[in-house]
């Protein structure tokens, strides 16, 4: 199957070695790439591509007015109502691709925010775990404290002992621990609240920027929009352009071919007018070399007297006809 590529497209870098004629729509997929993007140029028209229709446009005039024959213009014609075709459809191709990537950016984005969501939840369920494991920490370590051990469990000195023994006592007297006054729980208490409010913070900051990402998504879905709107009046516009001068162009054309149809009946006319007044002034001098030549005839007119005046008459003739043709 191999030697089935063709040979020309293998040139033109349209098909590839790995492709096989009646595989993969005919070439590989960077192939139909190149060649899709070739289209979508021609379709929006860049400046090469305008510069060449407007040189082809003039040769195809240029060859009207030299007279090019009625069968030619019918396939210039032809060949543009093909281009015109085949860049219609390169334009339905391109708005399927955009339309595509615009629903695969959508599932990526809904994706994403899957995914944030789930890390969300994931980041609560751990700090809940991690409250629930500090809780534990500090209840064992108030078991510990109260049997006169240590926050670990270990065996406690002496001074432990006491202060565990005077802690009830402290206690009853409204202080949580014989040595701890209360600025050091004050401390604590601020320590903590400052703890939260970072853990707050970040968590603002993290949905700031979730928050500014999306909307900067969605500027961005915005600007591609009123791109893609923009080339699709752009290209309604250029159709409707071309459409006009199609038949703008053909309306010229029917004038020009009823001027020329005019133009050649009028020659006709006058042909048959000099024709017919041609003939008639001939007849007039055959009658009237006829008259002279019965008159002299009959006056006994000398033979080369008569030759001379029809060799004149003849020779007003000839006169007459050459300033008919001019």
């Amino acid at each position: 199957m191999k030697g089935d590529i063709d040979k020309e497209k293998l040139k033109k870098g349209l098909v590839c070695v790995r492709d096989t004629v009646g595989e993969s729509g005919g070439g590989c997929a960077r192939a139909r790439e190149r060649e899709s993007r070739g289209a979508r140029t021609r379709g929006r028209g860049s400046a090469r591509e305008r510069e060449r229709e407007r040189e082809r446009v003039g040769r195809a005039r240029a060859r009207e007015r030299s007279g090019t024959p009625a069968s030619e213009r019918e396939i210039e014609r032809e060949r543009a109502r093909a281009r015109k075709r085949e860049s219609e459809g390169a334009w339905a191709r391109e708005r399927e691709r955009e339309s595509a990537g615009a629903r695969e950016r959508e599932r990526e984005r809904e994706r994403e925010r899957e995914r944030e969501s789930a890390r969300g939840r994931k980041r609560e369920r751990e700090r809940g775990q991690e409250r629930e494991r500090g809780r534990e920490r500090e209840s064992a370590g108030g078991r510990a404290r109260e049997s006169g051990r240590g926050p670990g469990g270990e065996r406690a000195g002496a001074g432990a002992r006491e202060r565990a023994r005077a802690r009830p006592r402290a206690r009853e007297r409204g202080r949580g621990h014989v040595r701890e006054g209360a600025g050091a729980r004050e401390r604590e208490r601020g320590r903590e609240r400052e703890r939260a409010s970072g853990r707050a913070r970040k968590r603002e900051r993290a949905g700031t920027r979730a928050r500014e990402s999306e909307r900067a998504r969605a500027r961005a879905q915005e600007r591609a929009s009123g791109r893609a709107r923009a080339r699709k009046r752009e290209r309604a516009g250029a159709r409707a352009r071309a459409r006009e001068s199609e038949r703008a162009r053909g309306a010229r054309e029917s004038e020009r071919a009823r001027a020329q149809e005019r133009a050649s009946g009028r020659a006709r006319a006058r042909e048959r007018e000099r024709a017919r007044a041609q003939e008639s002034a001939s007849g007039r001098a055959r009658k009237r070399e006829r008259a002279g030549a019965r008159a002299r005839e009959s006056a006994g007119t000398p033979a080369s007297e008569r030759e001379r005046v029809r060799e004149c008459e003849r020779e007003r003739e000839r006169e007459r006809r050459r300033a008919c043709k001019r």
